[in-house]
């Protein structure tokens, strides 16, 4: 089952999805608003599945689906909380400038808690105040939306509250990074509004692809119409999506709605850091790997991050080459305010 929120007010117009993403149906007879639906998952999630199986055949009235009219998913959420299971990442930031990594991080997931009430839509532009000194950058991920998780869930337990799965693109501002770390209180003005893919699925929507609490398929980033990044999301995931979610509801419940995000995507190569896809690797999930690899190798990162009018999408397929979650595409713009 796919589902996707249609621009409409706050939270968006519920509809569901057919497989190939070219149509829709109205479900604001089951729930107006995918939160709605989340909210009563137990009777909505049901009735949502039998519309979805009406669509494919042709038994319930369609329109045209457009991925451009979508918000995300959930156009602002009661809780947004990203990991970093990908420890390749983690390692490959701390390497670039000289700091030793934690054993802890290995056995332990990192996690922060990111802004959830003003989400862009996938098709949205990445609107920022300064593109020369902020650092811009895309971060692909996958993120999942749970059911009410109770407070010091198992790992196990906590996979079987995994409702709906999608992509993200997590943006950061690198430049403002340091400074807030220095801190000692985490990201706050280095993580501006996320973006999510068009539609959400289920996980047996993936069929074989979802295993293990992962997702067995390329993350498929391209940077201003080339190809960036081709990165595994099943393959080095230290921490599988079961145990993030544990992570997060070790002294809280989690409610209905929160999403719970994998990090960047990152693989690597021949046990050493992944290589371009020019040169026959899996490429990259953000532009700040590709720079921490530049910097090991050669003393100082060259590829730029993100400038005004740079162009970002990020997509997965299925083995058969069809799009599954519809397409984040995204352009950097000037804000005026």
């Amino acid at each position: 089952m796919k589902l996707a929120s249609l621009k409409s007010g706050r939270d968006g117009k519920l509809v569901v999805v057919s497989k190939d993403l070219t149509r829709y149906t109205d479900a604001g007879r089951i729930a107006p608003t995918l939160q709605a639906a989340l909210d009563h998952w137990a009777e909505a999630g049901p009735q949502l599945e039998t519309l979805s199986q009406s669509l494919e055949v042709g038994a319930v009235p369609v329109e045209r689906f457009h991925e451009r009219e979508c918000a995300s998913p959930l156009p602002r959420a009661f809780q947004w909380a990203d990991g970093s299971a990908y420890v390749n990442h983690v390692e490959l930031v701390r390497k670039a400038r000289g700091a030793a990594m934690p054993e802890t991080f290995w056995t332990d997931p990192l996690m922060y808690q990111g802004g959830s009430d003003t989400f862009l839509g996938p098709r949205a532009d990445i609107e920022v105040a300064n593109d020369q000194d902020w650092g811009i950058d895309m971060e692909a991920e996958v993120a999942v939306i749970v059911d009410d998780v109770p407070m010091g869930a198992s790992p196990d337990m906590a996979a079987s509250k995994i409702r709906l799965i999608m992509l993200v693109n997590d943006v950061s501002l690198r430049g403002l990074i340091p400074g807030e770390l220095a801190k000692g209180f985490g990201f706050f003005q280095s993580k501006p509004s996320s973006a999510f893919s068009p539609v959400a699925v289920t996980p047996s929507e993936l069929g074989a692809a979802w295993k293990d609490n992962k997702l067995h398929l390329p993350m498929l980033v391209g940077l201003n119409g080339e190809a960036f990044g081709r990165a595994n999301a099943g393959v080095d995931m230290t921490f599988d999506f079961g145990q993030i979610i544990a992570h997060a509801a070790k002294t809280r419940p989690l409610g209905a709605g929160a999403i719970i995000g994998s990090g960047t995507v990152s693989n690597k190569q021949d046990d050493g850091p992944g290589k371009p896809v020019v040169e026959g690797g899996a490429g990259y999930s953000c532009i700040a790997e590709i720079r921490m690899i530049e910097t090991i190798e050669g003393g100082a990162p060259k590829t730029p991050f993100m400038k005004y009018d740079d162009h970002v999408t990020i997509e997965m397929k299925d083995v058969d080459g069809n799009s599954i979650f519809g397409r984040i595409a995204q352009t950097v713009k000037p804000y005026y305010g």
